[in-house]
């Protein structure tokens, strides 16, 4: 097991443990947390094949568990849900020291916990990841959310959980398209952060990853470590610093958006976006013009979208966009590369820019 320590002020801090058995949650929960009653919320495919290994380990440790199943994907990242499961924790007779736990992917965690943040004003919370995408990205940093029919993520709040524990057994289940939407994740650190974590993704494959352990915990362990240190020193996306992490997520969570979160993953629709924002970076005179194509390159190595494959109306993106919680005064904000392995935040990119940018994606 590999411990990264995400410090916080405020009591907290917390770890990421990576190669964690589900079973063993309860025995390193148990001294975290005062209360003994537990809420296990997952999606139904998830919870037959993991549940029983995790409730085991936390009846063993002496808690009283309620297992509940959401819904899964992005269309269900809803006001509607979160009310559903205010039910559930309810009927599970939870109270502020209860804990709430997220065994799941990317949207059972975010929605699991906006509940945890929510209810009785908040109550402990634990990430359980299940997916490589929720693994490298979702599960870490506090942000938790739901949609609106207007866009992505726009109703949330900021809620640290005690611990996030992955088990990496959980990705032997899953499906090509799953891993390569996580994928897209690990290539965002290696744009954003690390140069050599994006050129040892050069040199490696899907078919290779699947059948390399070792090299899958190197992956989630470092992309963790990445985003565990900006979440540190920029929780609340006040210094611009955790912005970074959008990089290609202003284009993409737009296309998620307009294409009603049917045609593309998570994944998918910010590869597409992260080809574009390398695009506008060389536009501004940013980012070289001549390393654009490698950027693409290493998508289409992973089998990743570079361009839309349908047509989407432009007024909309941009309409999308103009929403987008990055957006200041109505000014377009973007996460753009500085080279390979660094981006920064610029803002004041004017609409005809952006225009010329989405027409280079097919858009």
């Amino acid at each position: 097991m590999k411990h990264i320590p995400l410090p916080l002020s405020g009591g907290r801090s917390h770890e990421i443990v990576v190669g964690a058995p589900l079973e063993k949650l309860g025995r390193a929960l148990a001294p975290l947390v005062q209360g003994r009653r537990v809420l296990v919320i997952s999606s139904a495919p998830i919870a037959r094949r993991y549940a029983a290994r995790l409730l085991g380990g936390l009846s063993g440790a002496g808690f009283q568990t309620s297992l509940t199943r959401m819904p899964d994907g992005e269309s269900h990242k809803t006001l509607e849900v979160v009310r559903f499961l205010y039910g559930r924790a309810l009927e599970a007779k939870l109270d502020r020291r209860s804990v709430l736990i997220a065994l799941g992917g990317g949207v059972v965690g975010d929605v699991s916990g906006f509940v945890a943040a929510s209810f009785l004003r908040g109550i402990p919370f634990v990430q359980c990841p299940t997916t490589l995408l929720a693994m490298v990205d979702a599960s870490i940093g506090g942000k938790t959310g739901v949609d609106l029919p207007q866009g992505k993520n726009l109703v949330g709040a900021f809620w640290q959980p005690k611990r996030v524990w992955m088990d990496l057994s959980t990705l032997a289940t899953l499906p090509d398209r799953q891993w390569r939407t996580g994928i897209a994740e690990v290539i965002k650190y290696g744009l954003m952060a690390d140069r050599t974590l994006f050129e040892q993704l050069e040199k490696i494959d899907l078919p290779a990853l699947k059948k390399d352990v070792g090299m899958q915990g190197f992956l989630v362990s470092r992309s963790a470590a990445i985003k565990a240190a900006v979440v540190s020193k920029d929780e609340g996306e006040t210094r611009g610093l955790r912005e970074t992490l959008n990089l290609g997520h202003t284009f993409g969570h737009a296309i998620e958006s307009v294409s009603g979160y049917r045609a593309y993953t998570h994944g998918e629709a910010i590869s597409i976006g992260m080809c574009a924002a390398a695009r506008l970076g060389a536009l501004l005179g940013s980012f070289p013009a001549d390393a654009v194509p490698r950027v693409d390159r290493l998508f289409e190595r992973w089998g990743l979208p570079t361009r839309v494959s349908r047509r989407l109306s432009r007024p909309l993106i941009l309409a999308a966009m103009s929403r987008d919680k990055k957006t200041v005064n109505g000014g377009f904000r973007f996460v753009v590369p500085v080279g390979i392995g660094r981006a920064k935040v610029v803002g004041g990119v004017a609409p005809d820019q952006v225009s010329l940018t989405l027409a280079e994606v097919g858009l």
